[in-house]
């Protein structure tokens, strides 16, 4: 059984994607054991609480230290035995001991076709209005694995969007965020598959 930790910082429809695949059974084999939040009032939290995961708020107002927020963090995550950490619209860079801690054992969900419209500044909206304003025909959504880069990770799965006439940031984002759901649920299978397979191996 793969223990899911999930960090986030907003509404987290990326994370209930994860609770509904594990709840629907569509994700085999995976718990979701803690949930931690940068934002106290990420509506995140109040989904983790709806389906009893565990949460806790990790942010500059209780750890201004960096140093400190990630040894906070890294306590959580090995108090709660996670296996894997999904960054779910987390909006904070990570310190590189934590990724050296669970080093391809971190992923990230990002909304573009890496390598194009990504990298630092390249967030949320400012994505999509990127992708417009470039007039590309196509967007879509990545999944990677977490390193010390930004978005600069190996790739787990990606799937294209079309960019349609008459776009707009918000339009695009509803599209691309809709395949955000079905790949991060799917990337999820991958690495369970992936873990079951290096077991097996040893």
């Amino acid at each position: 059984m793969l223990r899911i930790s999930v960090l986030v910082s907003g509404g987290g429809t990326n994370l209930q994607a994860i609770i509904d695949g594990i709840e629907n059974g569509f994700i085999q084999d995976a718990e979701l054991v803690r949930v931690i939040s940068s934002n106290p009032k990420a509506y995140s939290l109040e989904r983790a609480k709806n389906h009893k995961i565990p949460s806790m708020v990790i942010d500059k107002t209780n750890y201004p230290n960096r140093r400190e927020r990630t040894k906070a963090i890294l306590s959580a995550l090995e108090e709660s035995q996670t296996d894997l950490v999904i960054l779910a619209g987390y909006m904070s860079i990570l310190d590189s001991g934590l990724i050296e801690a669970y080093r391809g054992r971190i992923i990230n969900i990002h909304p573009s076709l890496i390598p194009q419209f990504c990298g630092a500044g390249f967030y949320g909206k400012h994505v999509h209005e990127a992708v417009l304003a470039a007039g590309a025909t196509e967007s879509g959504a990545t999944v990677h694995y977490v390193d010390e880069g930004v978005d600069t990770g190996p790739i787990i799965i990606q799937e294209k969007v079309p960019v349609l006439e008459g776009d707009s940031p918000v339009t695009l984002a509803a599209r691309v965020l809709e395949t955000e759901h079905k790949i991060l649920q799917e990337a999820i299978n991958i690495v369970i598959a992936s873990k079951a397979a290096e077991i097996g191996d040893r």
